[in-house]
């Protein structure tokens, strides 16, 4: 497919805004606002819920502040945020290694969780220890309990596989949605607008995906995905920084430009409930 604007009925379809607040690494001595406590993100998720974000990309730390995929842990921040936010907000929690973790046991945690929905790096999965019948019953398992998929593809080799996996049957028919990551995570990352071009050319349209992005740019990546019937996600996992390169004061601001940017465009925001009744999760 060819890179072209959206249509019309893309510009009304609501554009999900997302919220990651924290991601594997960051701490507060990276900004003070950088939530790593359950509470923490509970207050995090309200204010950015009020900005306009419909959904939270959960990471959890342990009692010394480094990534977990603890499910008791996941259990008790999933509580308190949803004390927090109600049903007004869909919880995302990663699956993501961050160099602490192996397939078998990313793995084992979503299916011990069960969680409403998870986002899940291709390739962190898509392992020969994991082969593609354990890759088949996985994704299966996951559709057939309705949770919602979030696939995080890192360039377009990661979109062709996951191509031919859905073609192959491998991964099941069911409403999937992809991330394409805009840049890599290095020291100093800044992401372009151009960086999601590839990305275009390669999709074949049928599934829905939203972008991430690192660094000041972040927003103008966001505005061309909104641009081109894509989704967003932002917050302090990848980016500290405001469009005009000032550290942003909290992960709220971040959101509220992704708001302006889909407001420009004349795409309204979508709700928990869209977002529910889009991917059938619960």
């Amino acid at each position: 497919m060819s890179a072209s604007p959206a249509t019309p009925s893309q510009w009304a379809d609501p554009l999900i805004v997302t919220v990651a607040p924290n991601g594997a690494y960051k701490q507060p001595a990276d900004h003070p606002a950088v939530p790593i406590t359950p509470a923490a993100l509970a207050t995090t998720a309200k204010a950015c819920l009020d900005a306009g974000a419909a959904m939270l990309h959960m990471h959890i730390r342990d009692a010394q502040g480094r990534h977990s995929l603890d499910v008791e842990g996941y259990r008790e921040a999933q509580r308190v945020v949803r004390q927090a936010v109600g049903d007004a907000m869909v919880i995302q929690i990663t699956s993501e290694a961050a160099g602490v973790y192996q397939a078998p046991a990313q793995i084992a945690m979503v299916e011990a969780l069960q969680p409403e929905a998870v986002s899940i790096g291709l390739r962190e999965i898509d392992k020969p220890e994991i082969g593609e019948a354990g890759v088949q019953r996985f994704f299966t398992g996951l559709a057939q309990r309705r949770t919602m998929v979030q696939v995080i593809l890192y360039d377009v080799a990661d979109l062709c596989r996951w191509q031919a996996l859905r073609a192959s049957g491998v991964v099941p028919d069911a409403p999937w949605f992809l991330l394409f990551v805009l840049g890599r995570y290095s020291a100093g990352q800044t992401s372009s607008p151009r960086d999601l071009l590839p990305f275009l050319n390669a999709h074949d349209g049928n599934e829905p995906w939203a972008v991430c992005a690192f660094g000041a740019a972040e927003n103008a990546c966001v505005a061309a995905a909104a641009a081109f019937g894509g989704h967003a996600r932002v917050g302090f996992e990848n980016n500290l920084l405001c469009k005009d390169g000032s550290v942003a004061p909290d992960n709220t601001a971040l959101v509220r430009q992704a708001v302006e940017a889909a407001a420009a465009l004349g795409r309204p925001l979508a709700t928990a409930a869209d977002i529910r009744q889009r991917f059938g999760a619960g």
